[in-house]
């Protein structure tokens, strides 16, 4: 896959990336929102840095360590992916409040279409904003989002210097293993 130009990128704020679901998947992840890499090439944590497929396989969640590009290939394993929010932006904190919390009721209603048994949620602080749980942690929440039990792991944009990889691929093993019980 080659990289995309500047111009794309600026023409990235227009698309989105669809999203890679099918119906009771064992965990169906939850970014924040598209990248304006992801949205240039559209596949999912697409840009060089992201440590989502690195934390993904390193858990053990995949057979092997898939590419951006390879995103389908989840359902194979029972996962899927989806945003919160659809518009592409730079950086996550470009978007306002009420934007992640209608992403929450677009996500719920997912999660009544689709029933996946876990969601994952992919950033701490758009899960506090768009959830109103200004106090949650990383790990099981006490609440779902429809059927769906719901975890909280730390974003893994490469921008997150807060988490390293070895951190998020525990944060994902323990998401596997609750999944697997």
């Amino acid at each position: 896959m080659r990289r995309p130009t500047p111009e794309e990128l600026l023409a990235a704020r227009a698309r989105h990336v669809p999203d890679v679901i099918a119906p009771e998947l064992r965990i169906l992840f939850c970014g924040i929102n598209p990248g304006l890499y992801s949205a240039a090439v559209g596949h999912h944590f697409a840009r060089p840095g992201n440590r989502f497929w690195k934390a993904l396989h390193g858990a053990g969640l995949t057979g092997r360590l898939l590419a951006p590009w390879e995103d389908d290939a989840l359902l194979a394993s029972g996962l899927g992916i989806t945003n919160l929010v659809a518009r592409a932006t730079a950086r996550a904190d470009e978007l306002g409040t009420a934007e992640l919390v209608a992403g929450r009721r677009r996500l719920a209603a997912k999660a009544a279409r689709w029933r996946p048994a876990w969601i994952a949620v992919l950033g701490l602080g758009a899960y506090r904003i768009g959830f109103g749980r200004p106090d949650a942690r990383m790990g099981r929440q006490r609440e779902r989002i429809g059927p769906a039990r719901v975890w909280l792991l730390p974003n893994p944009s490469g921008l997150n210097a807060h988490h390293s990889l070895s951190h998020l691929v525990a944060a994902f093993r323990a998401l596997r293993r609750a999944a697997d019980a």
